[in-house]
């Protein structure tokens, strides 16, 4: 496997750090550029329990991106909208593939004023940007020529694949969908504020952005792309006193004449051939089974008389629902099997 060139901008962030030890042992990137104001002129060995070459890779500051892209052959932005918006383009002129990991190019023009609170600076590069989620799109073939990707968030990750099997075999109408998910503390992302400090959180749970939730308009997305959404959704975030770690459960309406046994069959036909999803019975799908890893713990179960179907789905914010994927539509883009320097992450139990 011939070595490509990668970058990665907000290198100190959870998402960032995560991308470094994946990409300091993947087969074909070599991580030779990191950018970051946090750790800037300090080597990643210094800072990221890794080793190798990229170890001895020294941080710029942010102000020096633009300039340390030229020879990359894909950028990884694992920075706020407005920031990867702006760097994208300089990326791409470089030569540079791009890999955002914001919520930059995830929705479409006029969502962004009413989701993300601003107007999209650059709508004939969000036009270029090509969503995937590995999957749940049937776009896959379109990441070999792709020059801007914009990878999927992490709810939308699970919470899509919580349901996809279900809509995917018709057990559930695609009205009504209801998504209950709770993600540790990192997917706030790395911010030292008095409602994330250890005595705020440690005990305590919540919901928040409730109804507001960027991530909503996201899932109906995929859900539309994939052929089996078109109504909306309701989704809730909720917040666990743990570090990582996503529990999507879902809930539909069950389509008449189905059963549990269909339900469950469904997801077992989904995950069929897909090497980072794995089926289980729902008081199986748990976070232990997933944290450090790309993969994906799918269940489902109904009940005839009530005519509810829920599907679960549980993830590694950090890794399926960020690098993890990043890296998997990375693989893709470059020709490589999507497990490459994925296959071999592992996490622990208990």
């Amino acid at each position: 496997m011939n070595s490509s060139a990668a970058g990665i901008v907000g290198v100190s962030g959870y998402a960032g750090m995560e991308l470094a030890r994946i990409l300091a042992r993947h087969p074909g990137f070599r991580l030779t550029a990191a950018i970051s104001d946090k750790w800037a002129g300090r080597a990643l060995g210094d800072v990221l329990p890794i080793a190798g070459t990229a170890a001895a890779v020294r941080c710029e500051g942010q102000a020096a991106a633009a300039t340390s892209f030229a020879g990359l052959d894909v950028v990884f932005l694992c920075t706020p909208p407005e920031v990867s918006i702006a760097l994208a383009a300089p990326a791409l002129a470089a030569g540079a593939r791009v890999v955002d990991l914001s919520g930059g190019f995830r929705l479409p023009l006029g969502s962004y004023p009413r989701w993300y609170g601003f107007t999209h600076p650059s709508p004939e590069l969000l036009a270029r940007a090509v969503y995937v989620m590995p999957e749940a799109t049937e776009n896959r073939a379109a990441l070999r020529d792709a020059a801007l990707v914009s990878n999927p968030g992490c709810y939308p990750t699970a919470s899509v694949l919580a349901l996809l099997p279900l809509l995917k075999a018709d057990v559930i109408e695609p009205a009504g969908l209801i998504i209950d998910a709770k993600s540790g503390t990192t997917g706030a992302g790395r911010k030292g504020t008095e409602d994330f400090s250890f005595s705020e959180l440690e005990g305590d749970f919540r919901a928040y952005r409730v109804l507001k939730h960027q991530h909503t308009p996201e899932i109906e997305r995929v859900l539309q792309v994939a052929g089996v959404g078109g109504a909306p959704v309701t989704f809730t975030a909720h917040l666990l006193p743990t570090r990582r770690g996503i529990l999507a459960t879902a809930y539909g309406r069950l389509r008449p004449g189905k059963t549990a046994a269909d339900a469950t069959a469904a997801v077992r036909a989904f995950v069929e051939s897909k090497p980072f999803l794995r089926a289980a019975a729902p008081d199986a799908v748990r976070l232990q089974a997933v944290v450090g890893t790309n993969r994906a713990v799918l269940g489902a179960d109904a009940d005839p008389e009530r005519s509810i179907a829920i599907g679960f789905c549980a993830i590694d914010n950090l890794v399926k629902g960020a690098a993890g994927q990043a890296v998997q539509n990375a693989n893709l883009m470059f020709g490589w099997d999507e497990t490459a320097g994925l296959d071999s992450l592992s996490g622990h139990m208990p």
